[in-house]
């Protein structure tokens, strides 16, 4: 058996043009266009890239971009404002604070100063709340990119057996309570589960997203399972002084057994910029009181 390659930067640029093209729809029904904040603290190197790469999306799917930059220095008093300017912006629909944050700043804080409105990256206490009884909120961009990726897939997954490894606020409570949303049966896993991998090969569904670079293995999988690999892993490559991005699967073992896999890169990655833009978009209407079908992206 060759596991299937799920193909999550092609789903991603259909779910951006899409996006694009209700946003188009909404600037000319509000007057103007859907508005996405994004924060950078200091000049860490990753950080830049990621808020680079988000403001070009954003223009690229017809909506404004505003970056603000504050120094490494910066006093949380003096971020909170900046955050507390934007709430109540009128054109801002989306505030994302880009994470991790210096150490003098409290995250948790800054995140709670987010109108859970315009918390696109759907960290917020209450869109977490809302999450967990079912209610309408914000869900958190890449485990919100795993379902659409798992749904394309595989269709209902009521009954199916999921295994969730990793228990972050931002990926894997919030991926395990989508999964039971969709009437799987859910495990999560974790550092401390006993015989991790007798508990990985019970499922129909795993999604590994615990930062340990190929650290699921072939033998850990059920035959045919769904295998959505959230890690991101630099690792040395064979040439000398160079990296390579690796996931948290054994991807060459794991696609002899699986039935679908997502690489890395290319897989779950490019989702997580795509969702924060639908996100963005679906506050944007809900902001302008604008309706949007629910199904629409």
């Amino acid at each position: 058996m060759t596991a299937e390659q799920i193909d999550g930067k092609a789903f991603a640029l259909t779910l951006r043009e899409k996006v694009g093209t209700i946003a188009a729809e909404f600037e000319r029904k509000a007057g103007r266009k859907a508005g996405l904040a994004v924060v950078l603290v200091g000049d860490d190197p990753a950080s830049q890239v990621y808020v680079r790469s988000k403001g070009k999306a954003t223009l690229a799917a017809n909506m404004a971009s505003f970056e603000h930059r504050l120094p490494d220095d910066v006093s949380g008093g003096a971020l909170l404002a900046l955050v507390e300017q934007l709430n109540q912006d009128p054109a801002v629909d989306g505030i994302l604070v880009q994470l991790p944050l210096p150490a003098q700043l409290d995250e948790q804080q800054v995140i709670s100063a987010i109108s859970p409105d315009k918390d696109v990256d759907g960290f917020h206490v209450i869109n977490a709340g809302r999450l967990a009884v079912g209610q309408d909120g914000f869900v958190p961009c890449t485990p919100l990119g795993c379902m659409m990726l798992l749904t394309s897939r595989l269709g209902d997954l009521s009954g199916l057996e999921a295994v969730v490894i990793g228990r972050s606020n931002i990926v894997g409570k919030p991926m395990a309570q989508l999964l039971l949303d969709a009437n799987a049966t859910v495990t999560i896993a974790h550092s401390r589960t006993k015989d991790l991998p007798a508990v990985v090969r019970r499922a129909d569904v795993v999604v590994a997203a615990v930062g340990r670079a190929e650290m699921v293995k072939a033998d850990w999988l059920k035959p045919g399972a769904t295998v959505i690999d959230v890690g991101i892993n630099r690792v040395p490559s064979n040439e000398a002084g160079k990296t390579r991005l690796v996931g948290d699967v054994d991807f060459a073992g794991a696609s002899d057994v699986a039935g679908a896999i997502t690489p890395v890169p290319g897989g779950v990655g490019p989702m997580t910029i795509a969702v924060l833009l639908r996100n963005t978009l679906v506050a944007a209407h809900r902001n302008a009181g604008i309706d949007l079908a629910k199904d629409a992206v």
